[in-house]
């Protein structure tokens, strides 16, 4: 039995997880590009939310190159925070065991991320994460955030699903693993499309909403509070 809802235990995860979600790493690398871009404006550490932050390979590679960073990192997972923690051991990071929808924070950081967590969610609870993690930003501050997304249409979606597809046979994945993982959408995980993710934003407040990255069927988006 799995002790997160991804599709690996947290035990294995990190060397898993790059098989499933293509250019993955990229997600991280513009994430702390637009990290250094608010660090540079600002003195002293900047302080930085991560929900449904996983086994702490965002906090870890940001501190790698952003140092002055006060991190809190949330997640669902006992065993993700596990990893987490012994990952980050003696770094400036508290950790709490909480959902997105469930953060209290308010008006408290820098910079708020939620990468690959917020697709779990239904529709009414995912506007209600958003809504919290805005919640929790400073004026200005700038919220991240990479999803799984549904194409525009069906006959679009079908094409896009049959290419990530086909990235997993080509890292290993058996045809009937393919056709699981796949038969999961609208059952365990609910991505939305690029239009919807856009007006979540809108509708939580964000002064400014804009598309950061796409590729496959993922995308990031970056809006100011």
């Amino acid at each position: 039995m799995k002790d997160n809802k991804s599709s690996y235990n947290s035990s294995i995860y990190d060397e898993n997880i790059t098989n499933v979600l293509p250019y993955y790493t990229e997600y991280h690398a513009q994430v702390i590009d637009v990290a250094k871009m608010i660090s540079s404006d600002k003195e002293g550490s900047i302080k930085w939310l991560d929900t449904g932050c996983g086994t702490g390979t965002l906090a870890l590679r940001a501190l790698g190159e952003i140092p002055d960073i006060a991190f809190t990192l949330c997640d669902p997972s006992e065993g993700m925070l596990e990893v987490a923690k012994e990952k980050l051991g003696g770094k400036n990071i508290s950790f709490n065991n909480v959902t997105s929808d469930a953060l209290t924070y308010e008006n408290e950081f820098d910079i708020v991320t939620a990468i690959q967590s917020h697709h779990y969610y239904d529709i009414e609870t995912r506007d209600i994460a958003v809504k919290k993690c805005y919640r929790a930003l400073k004026n200005d501050g700038i919220f991240v955030t990479f999803e799984n997304i549904r194409m525009s249409t069906e006959e679009s979606d079908a094409i896009a699903l049959n290419r990530w597809g086909q990235f997993l046979s080509n890292h290993g994945w058996t045809p009937e693993e393919v056709k699981a993982h796949q038969a999961r959408r609208g059952v365990e995980m609910f991505p939305i499309t690029i239009e919807q993710h856009l007006e979540m934003l809108k509708n939580a407040g964000f002064k400014s909403v804009d598309i950061l990255w796409v590729s496959y069927m993922q995308a990031g988006f970056w809006a100011i509070k």
